[in-house]
């Protein structure tokens, strides 16, 4: 069944929720609420993604992320790292996070291969082109769904030729990354595609693009908590398309989707 895996920002920038969690206690208690609300694991970030949004110090990111893995950990919860720096990286699976989970799929610093292949963790390569704030300027493609499959199997081989291994590695399309609204879609439709057999993380909560689709009058697609809905229904399919996990901000939802394709699949084998 696919996981659900919860967003904990540690950030005060953060496009959906930033600076909602950035005390300690607060991010704790969120990671908690998330798992109580049905996540399998609770992603930690302690530096925004959004477009646009301004680089932070690995120093700094540690800073924010270390004591509520430290202790989300004590209580019990599976965390993953989501980070860009392997010092970040090591420090989180140190202090208790299960796997990293990387949005630049180990572009953003040459050491993250090799941290992660150190660390025997899994790894979320995401597909990815720049940073943010130049990241919209290269949602180019002429085949998006070839050119995402071709790049992240350039990631995966660098990946492995730096001791990953392969059955460690978790392919995510980065839905929102140098893909602003309509290159999103064929990477969702196509899953199989792209994914070439591997486990697959599908991040679209609350979302630009989503916003875009469910555009009308009455609807003020720029706030992101009315994106929820247009999520729950990405949920439901990614989880009908098989995919690993899906990553939201609300949990409960999620969960609820997931059960209920589940349930669905059920009932569809045994009438088979």
């Amino acid at each position: 069944m696919t996981l659900v895996m919860g967003i904990l920002n540690v950030t005060p920038d953060s496009f959906s929720d930033g600076g909602r969690f950035a005390r300690v206690d607060d991010a704790v208690a969120q990671g908690v609420a998330l798992v109580a609300g049905g996540a399998d694991l609770v992603d930690v970030g302690g530096e925004s993604t959004r477009p646009g949004a301004a680089p932070v110090t690995p120093e700094e990111e540690r800073a924010r992320v270390i004591p509520v893995i430290r202790e989300l950990t004590a209580r019990g919860i599976v965390t993953s790292i989501d980070t860009m720096h392997a010092a970040t990286a090591r420090a989180a699976v140190e202090a208790g996070a299960s796997l990293v989970n990387d949005v630049s799929g180990g572009l953003a610093d040459a050491a993250m291969a090799a941290t992660v292949a150190d660390l025997g963790v899994d790894f979320i390569c995401m597909h990815w082109r720049a940073h943010s704030p130049d990241m919209d300027a290269l949602d180019r493609y002429d085949d998006v769904v070839a050119e995402v499959r071709d790049e992240l199997a350039a990631r995966v081989d660098a990946l492995v030729a730096a001791g990953v291994g392969e059955q460690r590695i978790v392919l995510d399309p980065g839905l929102g990354f140098s893909k602003v609204t309509d290159s999103n879609w064929p990477l969702l439709a196509r899953v199989d595609d792209w994914s070439r057999g591997h486990r697959v993380l599908i991040g679209a909560s609350r979302k630009r693009f989503l916003g875009a689709a469910i555009a009308r009058d009455g609807v003020d697609a720029a706030d992101p908590a009315v994106r929820e809905h247009a999520t729950t229904a990405v949920t439901a399919l990614a989880a009908r398309a098989g995919a690993w996990a899906v990553r939201v901000h609300d949990a409960t939802a999620a969960a609820d989707a997931v059960r209920v394709v589940s349930a669905w699949n059920n009932a569809a084998r045994r009438e088979g």
